[in-house]
This record gives structure tokens, sequence and C-alpha cells, in this order.
């Protein structure tokens, strides 16, 4: 620190602050993994930056011109040294603001030695129900600044592309959606290719939301007839409900579509997940709206059903899990974490499109105590979902629009052994400018243990010279 502090003439040179620096992103105070790319960040009003990065013993200051940049190398020895001595990484700022400069109270970066998963994949879209004709999958190693396109519909007649899921955090396990003449779903498994058109006649519509069993051979997804509506005199912009759903299952192998039971009344059936241990599928359920009207009404519960993987078939009876309907609240996309411990949801005041919800929060469910964390240290004002964990079960990333209440970008929160979550911190750019020049919002951040084994060309092949293979309904069998 003396460094910097000599870099302004001295002790009467600055202005000495009594409050942290206004860096952009919000870095200040939070748990990073050992395994991050540099924490990159800005001071908008600020001419010229002094920075000093301090951890047992080591020391490294930087200057910009009110934009900070961290060497990669020299950035991952002091992650290193910080997890070694267990220490926190402290961060002094002076900024010149119009000619003068301000030392601000320095602030700490908490390193874990917990890793989170080093690959990052999230949809490019816009952020608007009026635009969507470009449209990009990307990957991000998120150690580095590498970035790499791995399906651009600019190469699939600007088709609509959904965004893409992982089973396990595998690289070697995930599919998306992609529409079009040419389209179907994209299934990456066991190092090969596919297109399937997971429709067949008695099914509601293709389907839609997803998620693989842990064993790799199923995979569960929601059916809809979705229609949207727009908001007249309130402050949402944008609704987007179901007029029918339903559930199915997809046996990967045998291209079969094996359908939720006849038995059970016709409700809501949406975001389905399996357990951590593939014995159950938790969904979330509501019944039928009669009248578009109606919609602020609709509020969903989490369910969970029995699934045997051994022989294919759905359990008989459903189980209440979360009971929201009745707090005047809306379940969207259960996640179990790998390690079966928990359930991260989101909750709305009504409704299945919370990315358009301001109010939408995370919450966290505790599945050995069945006590519920409402997450208010990670929550936003603006819309906080589309979440996903890594592997180890330490770390969830989701998406929040909780800096101008439009764009989404990708936060990554740790959960200690505790169960404690702690803030989030988005994403680092290399230039922390980036996210104020970008007209893309990040959807549906996942995140995987390794590089996928495709990129946009495969996907511009498997578009126009790959037909997509059928599926057919398994006949109706005996429930366990």
């Amino acid at each position: 620190m003396l460094s910097i502090l000599s870099a302004c003439g001295g002790p009467q040179g600055f202005i000495t602050e009594q409050t942290p620096p206004p860096i952009y992103p919000d870095y200040p105070g939070v748990t990073i993994p050992v395994n991050i790319a540099p924490l990159n960040f800005m001071i908008s009003d600020a001419n010229r930056l002094r920075v000093n990065l301090s951890v047992g013993g080591l020391s490294m200051d930087l200057k910009g011109p009110g934009r900070i940049r961290i060497p990669i190398r020299k950035w991952h020895t002091l992650l290193d040294r910080a997890v070694s001595r267990e220490e926190d990484i402290t961060v002094t700022i002076l900024a010149k603001i119009q000619g003068k400069w301000h030392l601000y109270l320095p602030f700490q970066w908490h390193v874990t030695r917990d890793t989170i998963d080093p690959f990052l994949s999230y949809r490019l879209i816009e952020p608007g129900y009026e635009v969507w004709k470009t449209i990009q999958l990307a990957e991000r190693h998120i150690e580095t600044f590498r970035e790499r396109i791995i399906a651009d519909n600019q190469l699939t007649e600007n088709s609509c592309m959904n965004c893409h899921t992982y089973g396990n955090q595998d690289p070697a396990l995930s599919f998306f959606h992609l529409r079009g003449p040419g389209g179907g779903t994209v299934l990456n498994r066991n190092g090969e290719l596919r297109k399937i058109d997971l429709f067949a006649q008695g099914m509601l519509s293709g389907v839609v939301y997803g998620n693989f069993h842990p064993g790799g051979r199923y995979a569960v997804f929601s059916t809809n007839l979705v229609l949207p509506g727009f908001h007249t005199q309130k402050g949402e912009r944008l609704e987007v409900y179901d007029r029918e759903s339903d559930l199915v299952i997809v046996d990967l192998e045998q291209n079969m579509v094996i359908p939720f039971p006849d038995s059970f009344a016709p409700e809501l059936r949406t975001f389905p997940v399996f357990s951590a241990t593939g014995d159950a599928v938790y969904y979330c359920n509501a019944p039928q709206i009669t009248v578009p009207d109606s919609i602020d009404h609709l509020r969903y519960d989490l369910l969970k059903i029995s699934f045997d993987p051994a022989t294919g078939t759905w359990g008989n009876k459903a189980d209440t899990v979360v009971r929201a309907a009745a707090e005047g609240l809306s379940v969207c996309h259960p996640k179990t974490s790998p390690d079966g411990r928990y359930l991260l949801y989101s909750m709305a005041h009504y409704g299945t499109f919370p990315i358009w919800h301001q109010e939408t929060d995370l919450w966290l469910l505790d599945l050995n105590t069945g006590e519920t964390d409402k997450l208010e240290e990670v929550n936003s004002r603006y819309s906080d979902t589309y979440h996903s964990w890594s592997s180890n079960s330490r770390w969830f990333v989701f998406a929040s629009k909780r800096d101008d209440g439009l764009y989404g970008k990708p936060y990554f929160c740790y959960v200690d052994l505790q169960g404690k979550a702690h803030k989030p911190f988005v994403l680092p750019q290399r230039d922390p400018q980036r996210y104020h020049n970008t007209l893309k919002s990040y959807n549906i951040p996942e995140l995987s243990r390794g590089k996928l084994p495709f990129g946009a060309s495969d996907i511009e092949r498997l578009y126009y010279k790959v037909p997509a293979e059928k599926v057919s309904i398994k006949q109706s069998v005996d429930h366990e």
C-alpha cells in the first residue's frame, strides 16, 4: 500500500474516504474460488486508478485509466498464496476523480480452495420479445477469458435456439433444442452428436424444459402449449404461460417416450428434474387455468414422484415438497445439488416466466433438515433465476438482472459446508466495461467440468445434412 500512497504525493496528497470504493462490478467482500479468472474492475468517474493487492506478504501494485486489468499469472499466484496461508486478499484503491486523489477503505476477497467447474455455457440473446433473430450459444473458460461460440443461428437459417443443458456437469452429456425446418433436439452423448425429433403422436407438443437422469440413459422433459401475453397496466411487459403442459421421460438408448401416468388428473406440470439419486422426479404443478385473465392467480407448488430406472416406469403417487401457492407464491426451475443435499428454486408472485418478474428470488431447501433459506444475501430487487450447480455442490451460478432490471448476467454464489450462502459475484471479464457495452443477456448459465466436444460448424452440419431421428411412445404398463 505504501507504493500507491507515495505515487500521489504522500499523506497530504489525497482525500481519505470512510467508505469502500464505488467499483464496478460489485466485488468488495465476495468469496471466490481459487481457480477463477482475475476480478478486473473499474470506477466510472475516475481518470486514474492505483491499486494494491496483498496477501501473506505478497503484494501487487497496479494502475490504469479508470480500469484495472490484473495480469492472469500473477493473479493465480496471489490466489494460491491466499489459500495456502488461509488469509484474505486485501484490496486498497486510490482513485483520481475530478483532479483529486481519493483513498478508500480497503476491502477483502476471501478465497476458498473449493473450486468451481471451469467451463460455463449460456445463450446470448437480446433481452426482449421483439428481437431474437440473432442468437448464439457460447462457452466460456472461467479460469481465463477465453470464449467460443458453440452454436450460431446465423448458420441455421436464423432458427430459434433454446438454452444448452448439461447432465452431471459433464461435457460429454448435454442437449439443446434447435428449431426450424432442419431442427430437433441436439443431443451430445457418449462422443456422438445426434439430432432427435422428440415429438410423437399423443404428445401435447415437442419437448421444452428438460433434465438428464444421473445415469445418463434417460432425460425428463415437459411438453407445453405456450401462450404469450402482454400486460397493459402493470410494470411487467411480457407474460408467458401454459394453456396445457405435462411431463415425459425419454429413453435415449431406445428412442422411446415414457408418458406421465394417465391415472393422474389433468393439471399443469412443468420444469421437471431428477433427484440426485435418480429415483424420483421433482416438478412444478398447478391447476389448469380456464381464462387468460386468471394468469395472476396461476401459482405452482413443487411436487415429487418416484421413478424406477431399472424398468423405466413412473410411480403412482406424487407428494408435495413445497406448498408455495398457499403462501401466494409460485415455484419455478427446481435444481437438485449433485450431493443430494439441496434443492434450489425460484419463487415469484405467480406464473412460470420468472425472468420477466422483478420480484423473482432464489430459495434454497435443505433436503436433510427440511429448512428453507430465502437467500437474502444472494437476491436483489430484480429477477434472480435460471440457476445451476457446480459438480461439487459448493457453487451455483444464476442469471441476475440486478444491474438495470433488463440485462441478465451470470453470477456465482458460494455455499459453504454449513450451508451458508455468501455474497455472489458476476462472471469476470477481461474488460470490465464489457457489460456496459453489450446488448445481450446471458440466459440460463450452466457449469461444466470440461470443454464441449462440438462447435458452431458441427451444429450447422447437423442442421442441414443430418435427418432427425424419430421417437415412439412406450405402451402403458403397470406403475410401481
